[in-house]
């Protein structure tokens, strides 16, 4: 029985570091030998472009099979990577809450997609946008767990909360598979006073089944994306890459 887990990355605060994660956690567990399917949730598609994939370059993007009836085959970009596909985003996205609306079943348009192509993946990541919309709900439902990428700085415990209470309602209502399986510091600067402390506060706050990983602030994993590669590629012996590495081996012992 092949086994695959869907892990959704979710924050609904902008700019901590979610798509760097998205990125590169596909990518290293795919140098892993894992088969991996990344789904692009942002209107930005920054996942998308973070491989080097122009938005040029192909016909249909997740927008259609939310809002166009596609069919999940049609909109796949097998072998972005080795072992790596990609369901890209594009800008239309942005519509889609608003032309979901009245759907029926509009929280689990995801998951069916997905339960079609589930059994050829070992891994299926979701970038989430930054907020909680009907596409974070949909990825939510669509989960087996979440990963919650936090930046290290005043309120991040904040939006931690807010997530927490959020997953634990997605899984009430939608989803009761549902489960938080890690926290992924990103930006961590260990010379500010700061990074640490919100370190320890949240590590004070969470249960301990829940794994915490730490990614270093890093030039090298901030430039990544503007060449359109992921850190395996451009740096694979930076900080960065050494930190996603013992994230994605993480990941792979997750039980």
């Amino acid at each position: 029985m092949h086994m695959s887990r869907t892990i959704v990355i979710a924050n609904q605060k902008g700019g901590v570091g979610k798509t760097t994660t998205a990125i590169n956690l596909a990518a290293t567990l795919a140098v892993s030998k894992k088969k991996v399917l990344l789904v692009d949730l942002d209107p930005q598609g920054n996942a998308t472009s973070g491989f080097g994939v122009d938005p040029d370059s192909y016909e249909k993007s997740v927008y259609d099979l939310f809002v166009n009836d596609a069919g999940i085959g049609e909109v796949i970009l097998k072998d972005v990577r080795p072992r790596l596909a990609l369901l890209p985003s594009d800008i239309n996205l942005a519509a889609a809450e608003i032309q979901l609306a009245e759907e029926e079943d509009k929280d689990f348009i995801l998951s069916k997609a997905l339960d079609e192509v589930k059994d050829q993946y070992d891994y299926i990541l979701i970038d989430c946008p930054p907020s909680l919309n009907v596409l974070t709900i949909n990825a939510l439902a669509a989960g087996d767990t979440v990963l919650v990428p936090l930046q290290c700085e005043y309120y991040a415990l904040e939006g931690l909360t807010q997530l927490m209470q959020t997953v634990e309602l997605v899984s009430e209502r939608l989803n009761d598979r549902l489960r938080i399986e890690g926290i992924v510091f990103t930006m961590y600067d260990k010379r500010t006073r700061l990074s640490v402390q919100v370190v320890q506060n949240v590590e004070s706050n969470v249960d301990e089944d829940i794994y915490k990983c730490i990614i270093p602030r890093n030039v090298r994993l901030a430039e990544a994306p503007s060449y359109g590669q992921p850190i395996t590629e451009y740096d694979s012996w930076s900080s960065g890459a050494r930190a996603y590495k013992a994230l994605a081996k993480k990941v792979m012992q997750y039980k």
